[in-house]
């Protein structure tokens, strides 16, 4: 029987899954894998004040040294989250012949590549499936199950938190802040939410996924990002109007030598399977030569979701021992140098614009010249019938136009006076 010393820093939410999990399944795992993986150490700052009941035996400390430093433990699984001293525990525990598993987004993709590369150096793996979709085997599919297949494009819905509001939203008539109180209420928002509705924490899981599907490690400020906080019950019902749905979307997409990333909110037809993923799911919709289009969902966030992935990631890890590193397919260390990341200016898509009008003769007149005269075409206009009021909200869908020159010509709308608030922008989607 193969048997794997952990050592596990970070005893929260994620980690103490891990443990539970590992006792549950712990004949399962020897029966069907011949393995047992021992948890000999647990390393949290505040070890003593968490429940470690049924921890008879393992070790329990303050000092990460303990583990970085003890020759018995083979894979290091680091659950603390952000920068440091994450990066530092990774990249020690490396260069000590260990080999890693994590479930920070946030460091794989503000330091993926310089991790991947000592990993490398020293012949050792980095494994983090539960980054992105949490125990959705996204990574391990992308990398192993389509591997020599080229990827083209990708839309992601990988942020629960967003897609719990935006489907509660929609279905409840909920208000953006009943929604966002509901999701905290039920522990599938943070207390402090800016990480999730600002679209950052979908931007860092769409730069792994760039560097895995398009060979490219991208800068987050690479990705234009815009949350969905400006989303109102209007947009909701004019989008179901039109047989829309409106989603935060992580969008990546290679052509030629030049790749655009960005993440917003997106108005998608109803018809299309990612329209149906709604509350706390994640899902990803991939085009892939030569297979074709791939649809992979399920749960993206909690606590045995998370652990499920990282008990993956130990399973392939103890797989693959006496493999040459360099063989684990997730652990680029090297980009290409030609591909290029497109400034959001220089993408083209098609819009939905709200405005709110001012109640008189000639104002639609105004916007459409003014949208005309920067080269926009309108392909429809949604006015309903109102009584005499200050303002009234205009929807115009457009045909695809550039960004650099929407910018322009709603910001000319917007101090021209015509309009009382700043128009509302949607980017939509037509997806295969």
């Amino acid at each position: 029987m193969t048997r794997v010393i952990v050592g596990l820093i970070g005893y929260g939410n994620v980690g103490s899954g891990v443990v539970k999990f590992l006792q549950r399944k712990k004949n399962y795992i020897r029966k069907k894998f011949n393995m047992e993986f021992v948890v000999k150490t647990i390393c949290d700052r505040s070890i003593s004040k968490k429940n470690t009941e049924g921890l008879v035996g393992t070790i329990l400390t303050t000092n990460v040294n303990d583990i970085l430093n003890d020759s018995e433990t083979a894979v290091v699984i680091e659950l603390i989250g952000g920068l440091n001293p994450s990066k530092e525990i990774i990249l020690t525990a490396l260069k000590q012949g260990k080999h890693v598993i994590t479930a920070n987004k946030e460091l794989i993709a503000h330091h993926g590549k310089e991790l991947f590369q000592e990993a490398h150096l020293n012949d050792r793996n980095i494994y983090f499936e539960s980054s992105v979709m949490a125990g959705v085997p996204l990574i391990n599919i992308i990398t192993s199950g389509l591997a020599g297949n080229q990827f083209n494009r990708l839309y992601g819905i990988i942020n629960g938190t967003c897609n719990y509001i935006l489907s509660s939203m929609t279905q409840k008539n909920y208000t953006f802040a009943q929604a966002l109180a509901e999701a905290q209420q039920n522990g599938f928002a943070e207390s402090n939410p800016t990480l999730d509705i600002s679209g950052m924490d979908s931007a860092h899981k769409l730069t792994i996924l760039v560097s895995l599907t398009l060979g490219k490690f991208i800068k987050l400020s690479d990705i234009y990002t815009e949350g969905i906080t400006h989303i109102s019950h209007v947009d909701i019902e004019h989008a179901e109007s039109l047989n829309l749905t409106i989603k935060l979307l992580a969008i990546a997409k290679k052509i030629d030598k030049e790749i655009e990333a960005r993440v917003h909110p997106t108005l998608i037809s109803k018809d299309h399977p990612l329209a149906s993923i709604n509350g706390i799911f994640n899902a990803i919709f991939v085009d892939a030569d030569p297979l074709g289009d791939i649809l992979l969902s399920g749960q993206g966030a909690g606590q045995m979701s998370a652990a499920s992935g990282v008990i993956s990631d130990l399973i392939n890890f103890a797989s693959r021992e006496g493999c040459r590193a360099s063989n684990y397919l997730a652990n680029l260390h090297q980009e290409s140098a030609t591909t290029v990341v497109k400034s959001i200016d220089q993408v083209q898509s098609k819009f939905y614009f709200r405005f709110m009008a001012a109640d008189k003769p000639g104002v639609l007149s105004q916007i459409t010249g003014i949208l005309g005269h920067h080269g926009i075409s309108i392909n429809s206009v949604t006015q309903k019938a109102h009584d005499k009021v200050v303002a009234v909200p205009v929807v115009m869908l457009t045909d695809y136009a550039p960004e650099n020159m929407v910018r322009l010509a709603l910001d000319e709308i917007h101090k021209s006076g015509i309009v009382k608030s700043k128009p509302v922008v949607i980017r939509m989607e037509d997806l295969p």
